[in-house]
Order: structure tokens, then sequence, then C-alpha cells
């Protein structure tokens, strides 16, 4: 794979800034941690400012429930730091290894997206320096529509300063949490009906390998906050680790099946109730290190879309009927449902229907064939692609798929760009 070359500022001064943002030459992007597993976060031949060094807490009130601080504030940080106050993030994706201006160039989603919506849904301020010199404090209230563009404007409308967000009051640290194991499609759908009154969080693990049209076998995992007020010590930083990638004979249609096997019997096993802490229920993925070295050193390519209600039995039914036959299927494919609430941002990816993510191990020419057929689907069902997730989706699958894009196009700053945008603007 060819690793793209670019600058990179990393200032650890708010002072630094402006010389780094304004003017004109070469493209520039702010980003965080990294996390994205496409090329958003790329700006090749171009610079990145990486805001991980301006970290610190502007402001934070207990009784409000405010917090305001540097966009490259990690949550892991905020969480360490609200929690003791039994305060929690609304929303949080499957890190905690993101940055506030992470989370909200890619309006992140969690486990609760029916309760709660986005993480765009519960910024109050944010602050964005565009290239012309101008500093802008935005909110909610913002009539220009630059708000609306910069919510999940995947760092396309300029750098996001610091961030203002309101967060959610909570007993403890830890979860009431049940698992039910599920065999087919409709009792995952009926699942996840059940569940959106009677619990805050829902996601599901299907095993990929073992298809028959709707008939299939997962585990459906729900939960709600504990009302217990223990607040035990933080999550320990990661314990395991992959040392080194995988050789590329090591992933195959047999341990593919195997570990699959494996995880739906221990999840079997395990089904029923319990208290977890916050951090396995949320993160489960942050407690291994370099999980992606599994895919070797080709990499991976994560494909997660999202259908409609009205096409989400037979997309999703079709979609996981073609990752079966190709053998390409995922270790971790993850089945959820959305809620109606309303993304703030022009390019939110959440929208009311269900979603599908999977890794694919990175196998050149016959990776894209298999995700371009998974496109045809997707784009005949009216759904769309997550492009924080995204490394090589169409122009056409992208435009087909943001209704808002033209909207959000003129609220582009003109020297700020990506690997992604420059791949798919209109």
């Amino acid at each position: 794979m060819t690793r793209p070359s670019q600058n990179v500022a990393s200032p650890h001064f708010a002072d630094e800034l402006p010389s780094l943002v304004a003017g004109a030459g070469d493209t520039r992007l702010g980003v965080g941690l990294m996390r994205s597993y496409g090329d958003s976060n790329l700006n090749p031949d171009g610079s990145v400012i990486r805001m991980t060094g301006l970290d610190r807490i502007h402001h934070f009130d207990p009784a409000s429930h405010v917090l305001r601080a540097d966009a490259g504030l990690s949550l892991d940080s905020l969480i360490r730091t609200v929690l003791p106050h039994g305060l929690f993030p609304a929303v949080v994706p499957g890190t905690r290894f993101v940055t506030l201006g992470g989370a909200v160039g890619n309006d992140i989603h969690g486990k609760n997206h029916h309760r709660f919506g986005t993480f765009g849904n519960h910024v109050r301020r944010l602050s964005l320096m565009r290239s012309d010199g101008r500093r802008i404090e935005l909110g909610p209230d913002d009539e220009s529509g630059l708000f609306a563009a910069t919510i999940g404007g995947l760092g396309l409308t300029g750098l996001i300063e610091w961030v203002e967000i309101a967060l959610r009051a909570i007993p403890g640290a830890m979860i009431d949490a049940e698992t039910i194991p599920f065999e087919s499609l409709e009792e995952f759908f009926a699942l996840a009906d059940e569940s959106i009154t009677t619990h805050e969080h829902t996601v599901s693990w299907i095993d990929c390998t073992r298809i028959d049209g709707t008939k299939m076998r997962g585990l459906f995992m729900r939960g709600n906050c504990s009302a217990d007020p223990d607040r035990p010590p933080h999550a320990a930083r990661p314990r395991l680790g992959m040392p080194l990638e995988l050789p590329r004979f090591a992933l195959n249609p047999l341990t593919l099946s195997l570990f699959n096997e494996a995880y739906y019997r221990f999840g079997r096993l395990r089904a029923g109730r319990s208290k977890v802490h916050y951090a396995p229920f949320f993160f489960p993925l942050d407690g291994i290190m370099h999980w992606n070295r599994l895919y070797g050193r080709d990499g991976m390519f994560q494909y997660q879309c999202v259908v409609p209600p009205g096409a989400s039995l037979d997309a999703t039914a079709e979609l996981l009927k073609i990752i079966a036959a190709s053998g390409e299927g995922s270790f971790l494919a993850v089945l959820k449902t959305f809620g109606s609430n309303a993304s703030p941002g022009l390019l939110s990816f959440p929208r009311e229907g269900t979603t599908l993510a999977l890794d694919f191990r990175n196998r050149g020419p016959q990776t894209l064939e298999l995700l371009a057929r998974l496109d045809a689907v997707v784009f005949e069902a009216d759904g769309r692609l997550y492009p924080a997730k995204d490394g090589r989706m169409s122009a056409r699958m992208f435009q087909s798929g943001y209704p808002r894009l033209e909207a959000f196009t003129a609220h582009v700053d003109p020297h700020f760009s990506s690997a992604f945008w420059r791949r798919v603007a209109p």
C-alpha cells in the first residue's frame, strides 16, 4: 500500500494557530487522534494541523453540566475529569480515544442514538478559525448554515479551536447490561423495536459467516446506566496488544469461521443480565492496542452503511448474503438501528434506519469489487455510507447519499481539504 506523505504541524499553544490556518499555499486540515479508518483525515501533498497538543479545559461547571475545552482534548481525558462529578458525555462512539474536534467533525454516534441522537446534538458553542483570518463563534442558533456545515463537516469548514458541550448526569460508572442470543434478522428487529422504550443502549454482533436468507445468529446487547452510585477506578490503559502485523495466510475463511464460532459460543455462555463497567461496554476494542494489526500490512477497509426503515430487512439480508457468499466476512460485524432523532449536521451520517458495520481485510481488487457490490445494494435502498470509515467510496455514492451536499459545499473553506474530499466533491 502507498502511505501518503503530508506535512504535520503539532501546535501546543493557541497563539500558534493563526499562522497555521491563515493564508494561501498548501491546503490544510485539522486532525486529532487519527482514529478514522479511511482518508477523511489525510491530506496528501498538503498539511495537517494535529490538535492533540491543545487539550486544555477552559471551563467546567458540574452544576450546569457544561464543559468547554480545546478541540484536542480526548474523550478519555474528558471522562476522567467529569465522571467523579457524576457526569458523562451524552454520546460516545466505540472508542474513547477521539478528540472533541474529531467528535464534532464526524458527528459521532453511539449505542444510544434512539435516545440522545448524535454528538452534535449536544454541542452548545464552538470556535472556528477560517483561512481568511476570521475566528467565528457558532452555536445552534446560527442562521448562516456554517454551524450545521461544521457539525459532521469532516474538518472542511475550517479549524475547530474549542468546543462547548452539554454533559449528562449519571448515577455511577456501571451499566446494567443484558446479552440475548438471536437466530434471525426478524428476531433482531423484534428485539431492537422492543428495546427502544426500555433500554438506552442497544447494539448487536452478528456471525457473518453463517447466513441463510434471513436466518443468522448473533448476540443482541442492551443496557441502561445502573442506579448503583459506585464509581470504580477509571478503565486501565490497554493491557493487551498486537505486537506485529499478522501474515497474509493467518486470515482466511477457516480462521474467520473458527473465531466467530468461539465468539458466539462464549457470548451464549454469558447471556443474561450483568453489571459491567462502562469501559468494556462502550469501548471493547480499546482494551487491545493496535488491534488493526490483525489485518496485516495491507490493512483493512471498514464498511458502514445505513439504510432507511422501509428497506431495512430486505437490504440488510441482501448485504449479508453477498458478504457470506464472498467468504470475506468480518471478525466484528455490528448491526444496530438508529432512531428518528434528526442529526444537526448537513453531512451527518446517522439517519433513521438500520446500520451495518464490518471490517474487511484489504485483498486488493477482489475486496474493492465486493465493496462495490455492497454499494449497489445501499444505493438502491436509498442509503448512505459513513465518510469517517471510508477509504474508497465513489463520488456518485457520496453525492447520492447526502442530499444537503450542495448547501454544505457553500461553506467549505477554500484552503481546507482532504484526500476524501478531493475524491468525492461535486
